[in-house]
């Protein structure tokens, strides 16, 4: 198609000399770019303003100047492809190529590159946040980026003829000293893709991982995962040790979480009356969620008390800490009011003198020695 409209515009430019078709040109470029700003993008713009979705009018908000710069440099990089003009300057054809026409290409090439990225990145934006399957969003718009600056370079190299084909065996080599001095950062960048594929987590999860740490998911980079904990601290974890970790995601696959709760009460408690009067606490929570139901599970007969586990629901795992202090509280408080007894472990020591063993002969000697009696003690211990 180009070489169709270079051949057009010499057979138009034939006769006509070259300072006429030079102006010709340039103006009829700028013309078009001036009325396509003015008329047909700003009339797009004002359009997309007012439609549902944001994502068109982002679209012509980016591509708005990789447009018009396209369109106004056309006109120069033309110039040095019709003959009429190239060979009735004082430059040569090769000269106005490297000092024109390439540099052209070049501004249209990162023009283009730079508009690109920034419509996947803002794209990326919009739809992190509206469910998991856009959980990719955050890797995929990382893996865009380096896509499109690998992909700019590449094509910036071919417009100024430069053969990548010795470059290759550099690159092979500066890609193997550089794979040993940078291995963690691309350790991080495909440990980050894996947790993507393994469905990890995402954005706004809860995790807790092996080391101990425990926060919520607040962003998901090339190199690091950051995590948002209850004291409000950020703490950076790197992708490749996520990945080698083992992470338990407290909001997968729902966000609520159950809550274990242990109580013990002594023995002789009337169980009945106990399990109802912790349901109805567990009911009058507002942070505990009505379905399921919580309840009661008589677990063990322990050596001090009845074990007992109340198990509740809350909408989130950030709840689970404030909902068991209320609930603790609560319990307490009724049991006082109630005379429910929260045992103890308790430990009755019994003294038995020496005349009183039934070792009858050793019990009367040491009787005898008054001042150098001994007591034996014995020890039981019970509730």
């Amino acid at each position: 198609m180009l070489d169709a409209l270079i051949s057009l515009l010499a057979a138009l430019f034939e006769e006509v000399p070259a300072w006429q078709a030079t102006l010709l040109l340039i103006g009829v470029s700028v013309g078009i770019a001036i009325l396509l700003e003015v008329v047909v993008l700003r009339s797009l713009l004002r359009y997309t303003s007012r439609t549902r979705t944001a994502y068109d009018h982002i679209l012509v908000g980016e591509l708005r100047v990789p447009v018009v710069l396209t369109v106004a440099l056309a006109g120069v990089y033309l110039l040095t492809q019709v003959p009429t003009i190239n060979q009735n300057v004082l430059l040569t054809s090769e000269q106005l190529d490297t000092f024109f026409g390439r540099p052209s290409l070049s501004v249209i090439i990162v023009a283009w590159a730079f508009a690109a990225n920034r419509v996947v990145n803002r794209f990326v934006e919009e739809v992190k946040d509206k469910g998991s399957r856009f959980d990719f969003a955050p890797v995929f718009s990382n893996v865009w980026t380096l896509v499109v600056f690998v992909g700019t370079i590449g094509a910036l190299l071919s417009v100024w003829e430069y053969s990548i084909t010795p470059l290759l065996g550099a690159a092979g080599v500066a890609g193997i000293a550089v794979g040993f001095a940078a291995r963690d950062t691309v350790a991080n960048f495909f440990g980050g893709i894996a947790l993507y594929f393994d469905d990890t987590y995402k954005l706004g999860d809860y995790i807790t991982l092996d080391s101990g740490e425990a926060g919520t998911v607040v962003k998901v980079g090339v190199r690091s995962t950051t995590l948002m904990m209850r004291d409000e601290v950020l703490i950076t974890v790197p992708n490749a040790a996520l990945n080698a970790a083992k992470v338990i995601n407290q909001s997968a696959p729902q966000r609520r979480k159950r809550l274990k709760l242990p109580i013990g009460i002594a023995y002789g408690t009337d169980i009945d009356e106990f399990e109802a009067l912790v349901l109805e606490i567990a009911e009058d929570e507002s942070l505990v969620l009505d379905s399921p139901k919580p309840r009661m599970r008589f677990r063990n007969f322990g050596d001090s008390a009845l074990e007992y586990e109340l198990l509740c629901w809350v909408g989130s795992p950030i709840r689970a800490n404030k909902t068991r202090h209320k609930l603790n509280r609560a319990i307490y408080k009724t049991f006082l009011e109630a005379g429910i007894e929260i045992p103890f472990p308790q430990r009755d020591i019994h003294v038995v003198p020496a005349s009183e063993s039934p070792e009858g002969e050793h019990s009367g000697a040491l009787a005898s020695g008054g001042a150098d009696a001994v007591e034996k003690p014995i020890t039981n211990d019970h509730s």
